[in-house]
């Protein structure tokens, strides 16, 4: 991008192009709906790790309660974030989700990162 083109862009819009986006996503299994939630989510990892704007794509388990699974994403910037939502096996995810799980999820922008 030229420094021409970068100062035509507001501040914030330029901030939302070259940070990287974070989600947390807490997901806590309804009652003997665990294997499910379980098999949906290594579905959408694998579709989302294959995304040209993710960097990094986690499944973690609680190890106090094997009914909570918690995602860490790591996107390029927010347009990825955005792609990533857009895409059809995401809507699909969120159209069953539901029925499996309460949730909870987080986008951040980095503060402090090492």
């Amino acid at each position: 991008m030229s420094n021409e083109t970068k100062s035509r862009i507001a501040p914030e819009d330029h901030r939302r192009m070259t940070t990287q986006a974070k989600i947390i996503a807490i997901l806590t299994a309804k009652p003997a709906k665990a294997a499910q939630l379980e098999a949906l989510l290594r579905d959408l990892g694998r579709a989302s790790r294959a995304e040209p704007g993710n960097v990094r794509w986690d499944i973690w388990r609680d190890r106090d309660d094997p009914n909570r699974f918690v995602l860490d994403e790591l996107y390029r910037d927010a347009a990825a974030v955005d792609a990533h939502r857009a895409a059809p096996y995401f809507q699909d995810y969120l159209s069953r989700v539901g029925a499996l799980a309460e949730r909870l999820a987080i986008v951040g922008h980095p503060v402090d990162v090492t």
